[in-house]
């Protein structure tokens, strides 16, 4: 493919509710523009973004997928990101890259909530957008209808180019609203028939056209006042007006048509390159010296002249080629065998062959000038994320995710947990290095191992966000893993005071092994931790065996209570003991001050804790009722509400972290997937008796 200057690049996110036909558009793009010469489909497994069989196993994007075209003069990146809310954080990338969001939505189920979430984060983002209304060709689809919900949802901006020609099965083609144009399509054709708009929608036709010009002269003075003295404007004029008031972000397109009959997709691109910005038209990105210090971002131009700037913002692992980096370039031109700098690890980074992507299709180039999108194979320390710089110059870019508003920190941020362990001795070998590599692929994922209960914990955004990780771990890593309940880590601690006495004695042959304390435990306040005290006198315990008691009743508590778990808030006092001149040793009372608490804690009142997570629910506040009840259920403890942003209520409770574990797709059913939601631990509390039966099976499997 060959370079293109940045004024006719055009870097596009397809981006929507899952089933709204982004892959299709694409693939339909694709055909249109004869990058390819025949139609892939989800169904069975042929389109060209969809290419991971992860995808073809559950019919639907998984990932984001660069798909490079040319129409009209123009380079095209399209980037086809995944509707489904499990994979936000994949779309959000795609936001973050594009100059201009295309909206998908159907024109059968009309605006669903992730092109509501998703539009929001356009909007936070700054993002240029239009939309594309798809299956005008499907039973019940409703152009009509789903403009109305379009106005209500996105704003009074949101202006129609184009009307369709017929409904549902007798759709033909679509009338320009500019050009006062029909253009029909003959069945599997993507060359329109320009004619006349037809009769039966020239009055619609002419009422629409004449708000829609009125919405475009309100941004010229100039043109405003010829269309006030009744001056027939241009197409072109209209076009050029239109597409400052796209790159403001106060007018929003709308085009229509069908990706899988080919209607109007030629028009969409069309629109693209005639009213849809390039990197030029685009504010400048932000740097900021690599060190992270604490200067104000530097504003660095969209340059092919200037120094050159790229970020990585995808990585993918590909079994075959190794790391492949996606990158966006900023500033200057890059070719191949170029050297650059990655401030982060303070490493060069020679970048060898550079081709753009079409699927997984790679396609040579022998440049990359700024604003356009590319790849690069194994990068030795590039991760996503990182910048690309001369040595001269170590500055990072400035994440426009990050430095957006919280909530799409949180959008990122993992909200559900499962525990893995390997199935083989050889899949454990191989375990955390494959978990690694997953997670240079896939960013959200987070890995911990927890040391208390023995478990491999991999959190990530959904349920099926972790099932497809694990499918992925085992195809291309050759790990298999099961996975496993969650286990919480529970305390323990008593509710009485109690004495022991801990009696080591062991005779071997030679010196004997002889030791006496006698403990005392008390509850302490909650959070106290632990507290040794000596109380002993004359000397029944030697002085330097004092130290070995304590260390033996910590090492007691930490190995867990009656019921398994670490013991917490107890103040353990020593009052008496004996020793024997030649067979005590440090070794014999620090067990006897294990044995001493052991005992003294099963006669103290023990009672498991609970650990409780402080959560702040953020719904639309038509949801709050069904959230306050919900949490009631999961004996929470509602500690407030406030009022958020665009219309939400903020719930704030505590609730036990056991209750939690799958409440990450319990709220998304709730709220229709319009709730988010953030937790972390604050607190031990009782956990009411009636439980304990169920943490001493758990604890048992874990001991097992």
């Amino acid at each position: 493919m060959k370079s293109y200057p940045p004024a006719k690049i055009r870097n596009v996110a397809l981006v929507g509710h899952g089933g709204s036909g982004k892959t299709t558009l694409a693939e339909a793009m694709l055909l249109c523009s004869g990058a390819t010469t025949r139609a892939g489909r989800v169904e069975d497994g042929s389109a060209v973004t969809d290419f991971e069989p992860e995808e073809h196993t559950h019919h639907m994007s998984t990932s984001l997928a660069l798909a490079a075209l040319e129409w009209k003069g123009h380079k095209v990146n399209v980037l086809d990101a995944p509707g489904y809310a499990d994979f936000v954080p994949e779309a959000l990338t795609a936001l973050s890259v594009a100059d201009l969001a295309v909206f998908v939505v159907s024109a059968v189920d009309g605006v669903e909530v992730q092109a509501e979430v998703l539009w929001r984060a356009a909007a936070d983002l700054g993002v240029p957008r239009m939309v594309f209304v798809n299956k005008l060709d499907r039973e019940r689809s409703d152009f009509e209808g789903t403009l109305s919900q379009l106005h209500a949802s996105f704003g009074a901006g949101v202006a129609p180019l184009e009307l369709p020609l017929g409904e549902e099965h007798d759709l033909a083609g679509v009338a320009d609203l500019l050009s006062d144009t029909a253009f029909t399509y003959e069945a599997g054709k993507f060359t329109p028939t320009p004619g006349p708009v037809p009769g039966s929608i020239a009055d619609m036709e002419h009422a629409v056209r004449s708000a829609l010009v009125e919405g475009i002269v309100v941004a010229d003075d100039d043109l405003m006042s010829r269309y006030l003295e009744g001056e027939e404007l241009s197409v072109d004029e209209l076009e050029k007006t239109l597409a400052k008031g796209v790159v403001a972000s106060q007018v929003f397109p709308v085009v229509c048509g069908s990706a899988s009959r080919l209607v109007g997709v030629d028009r969409l691109l069309d629109a693209i390159c005639e009213v849809g910005p390039s990197p030029l038209e685009r504010p400048p990105v932000n740097v900021r010296p690599a060190a992270g210090g604490a200067d104000d971002p530097v504003e660095v131009l969209c340059d092919p002249n200037g120094q050159p700037l790229a970020q990585v913002f995808k990585t993918v692992a590909d079994p075959y080629v190794g790391k492949i980096s996606l990158f966006k370039v900023f500033s200057g031109t890059l070719h191949p065998d170029v050297s650059l700098f990655n401030p982060r690890a303070r490493a060069d980074e020679r970048l060898h062959a550079l081709f753009t992507l079409r699927g997984k299709e790679q396609l040579p180039l022998t440049e990359v000038t700024a604003g356009d999108v590319a790849a690069v194979a194994k990068l030795a320390t590039a991760a996503t994320g990182d910048a690309l710089v001369p040595r001269s110059m170590p500055v990072s870019t400035v994440d426009r995710l990050s430095e957006g508003p919280a909530w799409l920190g949180e959008a990122l941020s993992p909200v559900l947990s499962v525990a893995i362990r390997p199935r083989s001795k050889a899949d454990e070998d191989k375990l955390m290095t494959a978990l690694h590599r997953l997670q240079e692929e896939d960013p959200t994922l987070l890995v911990r191992r927890d040391d208390e209960t023995h478990q491999t914990v991999l959190s990530g955004t959904g349920d099926t966000h972790l099932a497809i990780a694990m499918e992925r771990l085992s195809r291309k890593f050759g790990v298999a893993v099961e996975q496993d309940d969650l286990v919480i880590p529970y305390r323990e601690t008593i509710t009485a005071s109690a004495e022991a006495e801990g009696k080591y004695k062991k005779q071997t042959g030679g010196h004997g092994q002889f030791g006496v304390a006698s403990v005392r435990v008390e509850p302490m306040d909650r959070g106290g931790g632990f507290e040794f005290v000596d109380n002993i006198v004359g000397g029944v315990i030697p002085r330097q065996y004092i130290p070995a008691v304590q260390k033996g009743a910590e090492e007691a508590m930490s190995g867990g209570g009656p019921y398994g778990w670490p013991v917490v808030d107890v103040r353990v006092t020593c009052f008496d003991g004996k020793h024997h001149p030649v067979d005590s040793s440090e070794m014999s009372f620090k067990m006897a001050g294990a044995l001493g608490v052991h005992e003294a804690l099963g006669k103290a009142g023990p009672v498991l804790l609970e650990p409780l997570s402080l959560l702040e629910v953020t719904v639309p506040a038509a949801y709050q009722g069904d959230v306050l009840g919900d949490l009631n259920s999961r004996r929470g403890r509602v500690q407030g509400t406030e009022s958020g942003d665009h219309g939400e209520s903020v719930v704030i409770a505590l609730v036990p972290t056991s209750e939690l574990v799958r409440y990450a797709i319990d709220l998304r059913s709730l709220t229709g997937g319009r709730g988010r939601f953030k937790a972390r631990h604050d607190h031990y509390d009782v956990m009411p008796q009636n439980l304990w039966d169920k943490v001493r099976r758990e604890r048992a499997a874990i001991d097992k």
